[in-house]
């Protein structure tokens, strides 16, 4: 599909970028205006977009750019499951200053990013009657980056919202590999996505090492293979197994596990330079993965910018919180179709 003119694009709760990102590949869009509290976050956005994102919470800014399309994802901590110590509770408001973005840029679109939690949730809700009231067609689905290319198996809520013609979703392009139909291809693996890396890491363009302890190298050599986790840790060596680990034998079956070669990566979170946190550890070396392997986990290409003045765990955290570039992609494409083919139809009543 071609446009004249790229559909102008409001990022708010931005990130480092990643929707942004996913939509400019397509080809059709623009981003002229974005807003990210976190100051490293921000300048990882402008970076690699220019210097129209703002570093400063949504409630500060005064008026919002008109637009054609606005995105973003408010803050998911609040609706997490995994938000054991209930922190961020009080952003879950947000989706407010989301709502007046969308008022004052006039956009006639909408994608809305977050947990799938979050759908089954009263802000939600009272989110989803306050678009329609203002004739916004509302749809809402949980996509898995997997199914679109990514390397990386993540499950995510996405609201799509539009004023003129209906909803229209991606297809689906990468299936499990037993089920993969003839004009599918299989999930992408952690292998096509890091496989040319060196095992060692060399420090450049966030391929870098940590210097993990004596004992946290002891217990990656204790379970080599792929897959493996804490519960063979305990089997094999509970002398160097955490006590809660070992007391607690169901649950958190991803801490320290071992990634598979040829299958996706699972959910990159925000700590996932620390094993204890997840499935990070790599496949083969006795380390976990890196900052560079876990963005291209994400679909982050390498030309992607993260500036090396920042601290790994900021980089970390933003690799982790931001939408995988692909998904955006096919988001992207799937909306600017559906705009399209409203505008045409709005030109035909018209005439």
């Amino acid at each position: 599909m071609q446009r004249e003119n790229k559909l102008r694009l409001l990022d708010v709760f931005a990130g480092c970028g990643g929707m942004t990102l996913g939509f400019e590949m397509t080809g059709l869009f623009e981003s002229v205006y974005a807003v990210e509290l976190n100051p490293d976050a921000s300048e990882t956005y402008r970076t690699n977009f220019g210097d129209h994102c703002e570093a400063a919470s949504i409630e500060a800014i005064r008026e919002f750019p008109v637009v054609d399309v606005l995105i973003g994802g408010p803050p998911c901590q609040g609706f997490s499951t995994l938000n054991k110590e209930r922190v961020g509770l009080e952003r879950r408001n947000l989706w407010k200053e989301y709502l007046r973005a969308l008022d004052e840029s006039q956009a006639a679109a909408f994608v809305m990013e977050n947990v799938p939690q979050f759908l089954g949730s009263p802000e939600y809700a009272a989110f989803a009657s306050e678009s329609r009231k203002r004739g916004f067609r509302v749809e809402e689905r949980v996509l898995n980056a997997a199914d679109y290319g990514v390397p990386q198996r993540r499950k995510r809520a996405i609201v799509i919202g539009i004023k003129s013609g209906a909803v229209t979703w991606p297809c689906q392009t990468h299936f499990m590999p037993e089920e993969v139909p003839l004009a599918g291809r299989p999930w992408a693996t952690f292998r096509e996505a890091t496989g040319d890396l060196p095992i060692n890491p060399n420090g450049k363009n966030w391929h870098t090492p940590r210097n993990p302890r004596p004992i946290s190298m002891e217990r990656y050599k204790t379970i080599p293979g792929e897959g493996e986790g804490r519960f063979e840790l305990a089997e094999r060596r509970p002398d160097i197994t955490p006590a809660c680990w070992i007391n607690k034998q169901s649950g958190s079956t991803d801490v320290f596990g071992r990634l598979w070669w040829d299958r996706p990566a699972y959910t990159i979170r925000t700590e996932f330079v620390k094993p204890e946190k997840g499935r990070y550890l790599h496949p083969e070396a006795h380390r976990p993965i890196t900052i560079r392997e876990a963005a291209r986990c994400m679909s982050f290409p390498d030309s992607f910018l993260f500036p090396e003045s920042q601290s790994m765990t900021s980089v970390a955290k933003q690799v982790g919180n931001a939408v995988p570039p692909l998904l955006a992609k096919a988001i992207g494409s799937a909306l600017a179709t559906a705009i399209s083919c409203g505008e045409e139809n709005h030109l035909q009543l018209a005439a």
